[in-house]
């Protein structure tokens, strides 16, 4: 048998939640996609209502909330009440993960109200935004004046907060980075009430650098300001299909991007946007994408795609089309081409609506669409949301881009799913070290992708449900992620925080480095008041009695063993 060869599994025996699964659809069309379109719409009317407000009225609400949020914290009793989190319900973050560290005893602070846009300075290139503005307000606010932030994640629904605190990726983080390193100023809300601006050159520059990856741990984020870039009202994609093994897929990927000379900051080598879909273990589509202005994309001759349009196809299958006709070239409108994956949900769709991607549905109700991910998340129960645990993959790789070919084929021997998403970022060598890092000494390697100041990384993106389980076979998800986790940990990469994991305490911060996040909490008194971000991101249901527990032993934190051996 070869390396890449799936081991035969016995057959599985369906039980009541696989039925319900498979008639979910039912409950998707008469229910969630109603009522996601009514909240999408609604949203929609509070965006313009606020856009209407002037900046000095829309700063004052700020500073009002912000005292509101001071407030609270500073009428929160320590001995009696509980650790602090946001008063947002556990089913409405966008991630995967089981947020049940609120089902521990808590004292709630509402955030709801920090949800506008503050200012977008053209002069400065900075607009400051406040933490639940999400990429769909932004980018509506921002592309008719042809700026934008330089790192625009892909769904609609994920806010500013989860991706400065979490994880923030697109297309062009091969060029910026992730969405935290776009990020000029953070305003946070400490323990103790204190309300502080950290950049990366003041007092508060430990702080600044920490922040990501943290998922709200160190303080409250009450605003941030973020890098804009010029844009023009049009992006050029160029399709090109690949055919070969992994390995030979992963090369063709790194080399759309990546100059094999080194000259990674050349703009006339490298493109503004860069993705790849590896649809089976020997074909893939590889996109590179440049900014084009509407002259250029008029003229004639070139062809424009209006992808968001309702009844058009779904993206990613699209882009498929290139494995039959052959590389080609279009000009998509850029705030739809940023957006292209939303209508769809990467291609999670076709699993909610099986025959969500039909011209039929499409034009009747591909209007409706996407179904809110916070609503599919309240619609499910606990067996509903445990059989996903099992049954579904969604997770991401973060690896050096040189082990790409090696992700690749661990994925397909250990998960068998498809499509791939593969999407390259810059991590920075940074003042600090930081909880994600390049590899040490990456600089004197010069790999393909690399620079003297970052290693390239890719995202490997694995959403879907794996072929074991299409094939009725018996799987073992939980056992998959655990093997998954110990593979980054030994290939020096990084599992996202949204995603569900299997990681226990000492793993964790064998993945992460945690000396400038423990400094943090202690130096700006978060222990005791916050919840730590492994307890925060751990899997199953959290006591309080665990979490205070856990909190007393703060003194000897587990990344202290990081030399030992893995459990």
């Amino acid at each position: 048998m070869s390396d890449l060869e799936a081991p035969l599994r016995p057959k599985r025996k369906k039980v009541w939640v696989d039925y319900f699964v498979q008639f979910r659809w039912i409950l998707v069309i008469f229910v969630v996609l109603p009522i996601s379109c009514t909240l999408y719409f609604l949203t929609y009317l509070g965006d313009v209502k606020s856009a209407m407000k002037s900046y000095k009225k829309r700063q004052q609400e700020h500073d009002e909330n912000v005292k509101k949020v001071v407030k609270r914290l500073k009428d929160r009793n320590p001995s009696k009440d509980g650790l602090v989190c946001t008063a947002r319900k556990p089913w409405i973050a966008v991630g995967m993960r089981n947020v049940d560290y609120k089902r521990a005893r808590h004292f709630e602070v509402d955030l709801s109200e920090f949800r506008n846009i503050l200012d977008i300075d053209k002069e400065r290139m900075i607009a400051k935004v406040e933490p639940l503005v999400n990429m769909g307000q932004i980018s509506r606010a921002t592309v008719p004046l042809n700026v934008a932030p330089a790192v625009v994640a892909e769904l609609d629904d994920l806010t500013v907060g989860g991706l400065i605190n979490g994880y923030g990726i697109e297309g062009s983080s091969h060029i910026y980075g992730l969405f935290s390193d776009t990020v000029v100023a953070y305003e946070i809300v400490l323990a103790d009430g204190q309300v502080v601006r950290a950049t990366k050159d003041n007092e508060y520059k430990d702080l600044f650098y920490a922040i990501p990856w943290s998922q709200g741990t160190l303080g409250l984020l009450v605003s941030a300001e973020i890098k804009l870039i010029p844009i023009k009202e049009y992006m050029k994609v160029t399709y090109k299909p690949v055919v070969g093994n992994l390995r030979e897929l992963g090369q063709a990927y790194a080399d759309s991007f990546a100059p094999r000379d080194g000259d990674q900051d050349n703009p006339e080598k490298v493109p503004d946007f860069v993705e790849g879909m590896i649809y089976t273990a020997t074909e893939g589509v590889f996109m590179t994408g440049r900014y084009a202005s509407k002259e250029e994309a008029k003229k004639k001759g070139n062809v424009i795609n209006n992808v968001c349009w309702w009844f058009k196809p779904w993206f990613y299958q699209h882009a498929a089309k290139a494995l039959k006709k052959g590389e080609f070239t279009e000009y998509i409108p850029t705030r739809e081409y940023y957006h292209r994956h939303t209508r769809s949900l990467y291609w999670e769709g076709k699993l909610i609506l099986p025959f969500g991607d039909q011209f039929w549905f499409r034009f009747l109700l591909g209007w409706l669409m996407p179904p809110k991910v916070s609503l599919l998340k309240a619609t499910q129960g606990e067996a509903i949301r445990n059989y996903y645990h099992e049954m579904h993959v969604i997770q991401d790789m973060l690896v050096p881009l040189y082990k790409v070919g090696d992700g690749l084929e661990w994925v397909h021997r250990e998960m068998e799913v498809y499509p791939i998403w593969l999407c390259p970022h810059r991590l920075y060598k940074l003042p600090y070290k930081t909880m994600v890092y390049p590899e040490p000494g990456f600089e004197h390697h010069r790999r393909q992708g690399d620079t003297h100041y970052a290693q390239m990384f890719t995202d490997i993106g694995v959403y879907y449900s794996p072929g074991p389980v299409l094939r009725g076979e018996v799987f073992d998800g939980s056992e998959a992620v655990r093997k998954m986790e110990q593979w980054l940990i030994e290939n020096h990469s990084y599992q996202p925080q949204y995603a569900v994991s299997e990681l226990n305490e000492k793993n964790f911060w064998r993945m992460f480095d945690g000396e400038l996040y423990e400094k943090c909490r202690r130096r700006y008194k978060a222990v005791g008041t916050f919840m730590s971000v492994y307890y925060k991101s751990k899997k199953g249901r959290k006591t309080e009695k665990e979490v205070q527990e856990a909190e007393q032993a703060h003194l000897e934190p587990a990344y202290a063993d990081v030399d030992q051996p893995m459990d």
